[in-house]
């Protein structure tokens, strides 16, 4: 390499201290924008104890006490996986797991997780972009929704024997987003929490992450996805159509038939950690506004529940 003494360098050679300046912070905020963006999904909040969220869920397919899914979760089998892709989409296939997410990077983001129950939690996942795995998959233009829908094994999951037992529900149980709810950069699918695999109580091997939406939204154990262009119908939709909409976005102002959405229990903090009151305010989007609002820009989100 030729080095020139300052002497030699002509004048014109020399880089404008302004452009210098500018390509530095040019560079500077090219290397912190991974972790900028990673900040802007994290929230900074106390992260739920990994005891209370592992044994307090709401996963009907084990049962319909709260406690169920830890207790009747153990032997399901989670491998081998397989994921059916169908629909308006050019790489329909039965893809295994591992090849389905192939080439797919992990991400961990800390979530706010709302259940329309008025309780709540903060939970550090591991997920992909659920956009990654869209693109890979390269959906036709006339795709614009997705359905997800769960696995169907009664000898493993005893909700599923009854409806009684399994909350009303018909099974398999069925979720649905719109494309650009489904591309949002807030939504995973999420494979891992707190540092490990994900539980089988929790949604093992795979579940749908969306944040700013209410917990039943997040279907788990999921074989199948389908590109489609009409709006799929959910299982709760189905189940009870006044109280679970499409949406499910957290809107305090909408109320539930049975509780009111204004307010919310944080599980694990001081005091009775399951039993305790619903003291803190239910933020709009749970609080992920800046982030998705622009989604809904224009819709009756009262209606559109």
């Amino acid at each position: 390499m030729l080095i020139q003494r300052a002497a030699d360098i002509l004048s014109s050679e020399i880089t404008p201290e302004g452009v210098y300046q500018n390509r530095r912070e040019f560079m500077k905020t090219a290397l912190l924008a991974p972790a900028a963006a990673v900040q802007a999904f994290n929230t900074t909040e106390k992260v739920t104890a990994y005891e209370y969220a592992t044994t307090y869920n709401n996963y009907y397919e084990f049962g319909m006490d709260r406690a169920d899914p830890s207790k009747n979760s153990g032997k399901f089998q989670t491998k081998p996986w397989a994921v059916t892709v169908e629909g308006m989409v050019k790489k329909p296939a039965r893809y295994d797991l591992d090849d389905l997410l192939k080439g797919l990077a992990p991400e961990d983001r800390t979530y706010r997780m709302r259940c329309v129950e008025r309780w709540s939690m903060v939970i550090p996942w591991r997920g992909i972009p659920l956009a990654s795995l869209i693109r890979k998959l390269e959906p036709l233009p006339s795709a614009k929704y997705l359905e997800f829908k769960a696995i169907l094994a009664r000898d493993q999951m005893p909700g599923q024997r009854s409806r009684l037992f399994g909350g009303g529900l018909d099974w398999p149980y069925a979720e649905g987003l719109r494309l650009d709810e489904a591309m949002n950069p807030l939504t995973l699918i999420a494979v891992g929490m707190y540092g490990k695999p994900l539980p089988n109580q929790n949604g093992a091997p795979l579940r749908l992450i969306t944040p700013w939406k209410y917990g039943f939204k997040g279907i788990k154990a999921i074989v199948a996805i389908r590109f489609v262009e009409t709006q799929p119908v959910s299982s709760w939709m189905k189940a009870w159509p006044e109280a679970y909409g499409f949406y499910a976005n957290v809107n305090p102002s909408v109320e539930h038939p049975r509780w009111n959405q204004s307010r919310e229990q944080r599980i694990g903090e001081p005091g009775n950690p399951f039993l305790g009151q619903a003291t803190r305010p239910t933020l709009m989007f749970n609080g992920y506004a800046e982030q998705v609002a622009h989604m809904y820009a224009g819709m009756d989100l009262r209606k559109s529940y």
